[in-house]
């Protein structure tokens, strides 16, 4: 019998709702796929529907990406430094939603904005509410979410996908931001300090992201304080290229009182209990 089914499985009583879902999450969190097949011979005496809404539990908490034959997991290898978004989706999700409840204010019709990729951003999209905008994005899931919620016009960049965090990269993905207008951009960086600005581990994440802060009108980062006094190999944008930046209560105050003296602003986004 399966590790994971045996510490779940209760006498007489089969696989309770909350245990099934607790031995999902550990394998979400043990390896980057999870088959229905496998669920299936897990849990012989749940139902195949049931287990396909379990994936979809985890899809709307943003811990798995549903796919054909099972899902994508979004946890598995945590943090480990490299620009991996999969492992940040769950961390620090009081802060990520206040910060994207903020972001959303920030939002008019008629405007072009870009949203960047990663788990904030997904979070963002769940807060923009079904009226018309126009959105760029490079993250497929971001796209897919606001197709799915709103009414707007949304355009995808081509290139190459990225199968570490799904992020779409390339010279076709920056010849595309090269030829549109940019109002108002909304980027989240990996790590953040004073002496090196808003850095990512990949060059071509860089470049794009790059493009984006000399096009946009306005730029506008996403970012929890566990980005900060983070330095990853490539700076995107100085800590002046930036005009706002939303971040949490832990955001250390004398970041906060440097980036004033620049003329950045900075939003503490208040976390609700």
């Amino acid at each position: 019998m399966c590790e994971y089914y045996q510490k779940c499985f209760l006498k007489g009583g089969g696989v309770l709702h909350k245990e099934r879902r607790e031995t999902i999450k550990s394998l979400l969190s043990s390896r980057d796929f999870v088959s229905l097949k496998e669920l299936c011979e897990m849990f012989p005496d749940v139902s195949e529907m049931t287990l396909r809404r379990d994936i979809e539990y985890f899809e709307k908490r943003n811990a798995a990406l549903k796919m054909r034959g099972g899902c994508k997991s979004l946890i598995f290898d945590a943090d480990t430094g490299t620009g991996r978004t999969s492992g940040r989706i769950t961390e620090n999700l009081s802060a990520k939603r206040a910060i994207a409840s903020k972001a959303v204010e920030f939002l008019e019709t008629g405007r072009s904005v870009f949203i960047d990729s990663g788990s904030t951003m997904s979070t963002l999209c769940d807060m923009i509410p079904e009226r018309r905008y126009s959105f760029t994005t490079t993250d497929p899931r971001v796209a897919l979410k606001l197709c799915r919620s709103t009414p707007s016009a949304v355009n995808i960049v081509g290139g190459r996908l990225e199968g570490d965090n799904l992020t779409v990269t390339g010279l076709q993905a920056t010849r595309f931001l090269g030829d549109i207008n940019i109002d108002l951009a909304f980027l989240t960086p990996t790590g953040f300090s004073f002496e090196d600005g808003f850095t990512v581990a990949s060059f071509n994440e860089c470049e794009l992201k790059r493009i984006v802060v000399e096009k946009a009108k306005t730029v506008i980062m996403l970012m929890d304080s566990s980005k900060c006094n983070r330095a990853l190999p490539y700076t995107f944008c100085t800590m002046a290229g930036a005009d706002i930046i939303i971040t949490d209560s832990s955001f250390p105050r004398e970041l906060v009182r440097k980036l004033s003296d620049m003329g950045v602003r900075v939003i503490i986004a208040a976390q609700t209990k």
